[in-house]
């Protein structure tokens, strides 16, 4: 078996997602995974003769009565020993005092949705820590491919809480996630008619990015690099105010602010963390 029950992680509270993910990939491979889905087997009940009921059709109900009895032990024969397994394979991976917390049920589907609906407030929580994650990663080196895939990584996890985004607009977050130096990159997609999917993106990038890497020497460096003493000249130091002023970053034409957001122009927080910011992003 290619995944065993060592492979599932303990269900501690704040993993919820990864623990079922590594449990619905265990029982598939072990061929369970039917007892997740299908009915629970239940037994016919036994007719019982009316008087006013023919000996032919009285026969006949019989005869049905048997055949339903006969598929009913056939299939509870089957199931019954699964959902002991199930049942075995989710309390060896839950954490002692959850096991003890969740009263025990007939099922283990009874059982996984009762887990479910405990952790789907910390479900929401974990969803919205990846969508900011989803939308404020920036790419500042280390391989455009392997920043692409992390991005949809991140995408994956949304899956399950049916809250991913389209893969359109994932492609639209990559080029968002770049730093400047593929800013000619990003405008020609931008005035190119067609649109890419995640494969060409990742091919794309990856072959401007080695364009930009030849032009400067094989080698670069995506870090911007902070401004100190020594990058200002010694005839202008101990000038206070006035050289602040002029060494600080601009928008268009319009002086900002050091803790000013680019986006709203509000101060006290950056563009990464703006409300409006993220909302058009999410909106889109």
């Amino acid at each position: 078996m290619m995944v065993s029950i060592k492979d599932i992680p303990i269900l501690r509270g704040d993993n919820y997602n990864e623990w079922y993910k590594k449990l619905d990939l265990f029982f598939t491979m072990a061929e369970l995974d039917w007892v997740l889905s299908a009915p629970v087997p239940v037994e016919p009940e036994r007719p019982v003769r009316e008087e006013d009921v023919t000996d032919v059709s009285w026969k006949q109900t019989e005869l049905a009565y048997k055949a339903s009895k006969q598929r009913y032990d056939t299939d509870h024969a089957k199931w019954l020993p699964a959902n002991k397994k199930c049942w075995a394979v989710v309390k060896n991976t839950i954490e002692p005092a959850i096991l003890r917390a969740i009263s025990d049920f007939p099922t283990v589907v009874e059982y996984l949705d009762k887990i479910r609906s405990q952790y789907t407030g910390s479900s929401k929580t974990y969803a919205t820590q990846l969508i900011k994650q989803l939308v404020t990663e920036r790419y500042l080196g280390g391989g455009i491919r392997e920043h692409i895939h992390r991005l949809v990584n991140i995408n994956n996890k949304l899956k399950p809480m049916d809250m991913e985004f389209k893969l359109e607009h994932i492609v639209h977050l990559v080029f968002a996630s770049l730093p400047k130096k593929f800013d000619n990159f990003v405008v020609n997609y931008n005035m190119n008619p067609e649109k890419w999917d995640i494969e060409k993106t990742i091919a794309m990038c990856v072959q401007e990015e080695e364009r930009i890497k030849t032009a400067h020497g094989g080698s670069i460096n995506y870090m911007n690099k902070k401004r100190n003493n020594k990058d200002i000249p010694s005839s202008s130091k101990g000038k206070g105010p006035q050289l602040a002023q002029q060494h600080r970053p601009k928008f268009g034409q319009a002086i900002v602010e050091k803790d000013q957001c680019l986006h709203c122009k509000q101060k006290g927080y950056y563009k990464t963390n703006c409300p409006d910011y993220l909302k058009m992003i999410m909106k889109k």
